[in-house]
């Protein structure tokens, strides 16, 4: 079993400083990185104190951190660097870090254009259950394997799961402890939470904490250039989907929804909210529309059939597609690799849908 960041954070919190409290609880710890190997775990990390006068305080405890980790079951070697904001001559944001989750810093001016990406596509859903993550991953790479440069945000922070359906465990890095580089994945660039967090690791956090997190994931991330970022929103009308169209500058707004009537309902109140926000939307998506069984073939229309249709036409907003419910679809998303990077019948729906949002301009 290899040596855990929890066992690391531990042993940093054993190292107390001269005014009080100790180097996790003043949170002076920052790119934390833990690689194995054969001959045992290296671990790198920074001490960053708020000034350099805190910096000249705190580096004579820079070898005893050192050893304190040292000193952990399995660990090879060590390497820290002690650092410092800098003085901070007039008031400014915070400088930003690998930690995750913190209140967001002030903004003024209305949505603002994210450098380097051309179009934001937010694909969001009134309720959860109706496929809207397995629609964001196999867009995405359907729309990479038409050629686009494509990113995907997973932006549900208490519910991630892109890291499985992209079929991505690798946490990301970051050279200088504030950019993140995120991954990248059949052909597409992503970036979750999930990638930061233990599998059955819960984000506990209020209102502040989560807009945050999203402000940190939009624009501590390197994206590069892309000519099209999908985020995936979590289900309902909350923070995260306020903070992301009062601050960020979308192309639009995908809705997704089964043609059940219980998720038209709330599928109804996503695209209110989206009109209230002053967003486009590009367009309705009809999911689950059939189930084709993978014996015979046969499809059953289990959630009903052309509701979301209907809606569109009733509210003169376009039809991107119906997707089909099948048990290929969701053992591929299990897997790691999105039904839309194989050359399985299944991904012609998303590649269709793809075609569709390329032809209109809209990715």
């Amino acid at each position: 079993m290899g040596v855990s960041q929890r066992e690391v954070m531990a042993a940093l919190a054993s190292v107390k400083l001269p005014e009080g409290g100790d180097l996790v609880s003043q949170d002076m710890i920052r790119a934390l990185s833990i690689d194995e190997s054969a001959g045992g775990a290296s671990v790198r990390f920074v001490i960053e104190a708020p000034t350099p006068e805190v910096a000249r305080i705190v580096a004579p405890l820079q070898p005893q951190a050192e050893a304190a980790v040292r000193a952990i079951a399995g660990v090879a070697s060590v390497q820290a660097v002690t650092t410092a904001h800098g003085p901070a001559a007039k008031p400014a944001a915070p400088a930003p870090s690998l930690k995750i989750g913190q209140h967001p810093t002030p903004h003024q001016g209305g949505p603002q254009k994210l450098a380097g990406i051309d179009r934001i596509i937010a694909i969001g859903s009134g309720k959860g259950g109706v496929g809207k993550s397995t629609v964001s991953s196999n867009l995405a790479v359907a729309l990479a394997r038409q050629g686009r440069r494509v990113g995907l945000l997973d932006a549900d922070i208490y519910g991630p799961s892109q890291p499985r359906m992209m079929g991505v465990n690798r946490r990301p890095g970051s050279p200088d402890g504030k950019i993140i580089e995120p991954l990248t994945a059949h052909g597409v660039t992503m970036m979750s939470l999930g990638l930061m967090l233990k599998d059955d690791e819960a984000v506990i956090w209020r209102g502040p904490m989560i807009m945050g997190a999203l402000q940190q994931l939009l624009t501590q991330v390197a994206w590069g250039q892309l000519d099209v970022l999908l985020i995936d929103l979590p289900p309902g009308t909350g923070d995260i989907q306020l903070t992301l169209c009062q601050r960020t500058q979308l192309t639009g707004a995908i809705v997704v929804s089964t043609p059940q009537d219980v998720a038209l309902l709330d599928a109804r109140k996503a695209l209110d909210m989206f009109l209230k926000l002053k967003t486009p939307v590009l367009g309705l998506i009809e999911n689950m529309s059939t189930f084709c069984c993978p014996n015979c073939g046969h499809e059953t229309q289990i959630f009903g059939h052309g509701g979301v249709r209907a809606d569109a036409e009733r509210l003169d907003l376009p039809f991107l597609g119906e997707l089909p419910l099948t048990l290929a679809v969701r053992q591929a998303g299990d897997s790691g690799t999105p039904i839309a990077a194989t050359d399985a019948p299944e991904a012609e729906a998303y590649a269709r849908l793809a075609h569709r949002l390329i032809a209109g301009g809209m990715a």
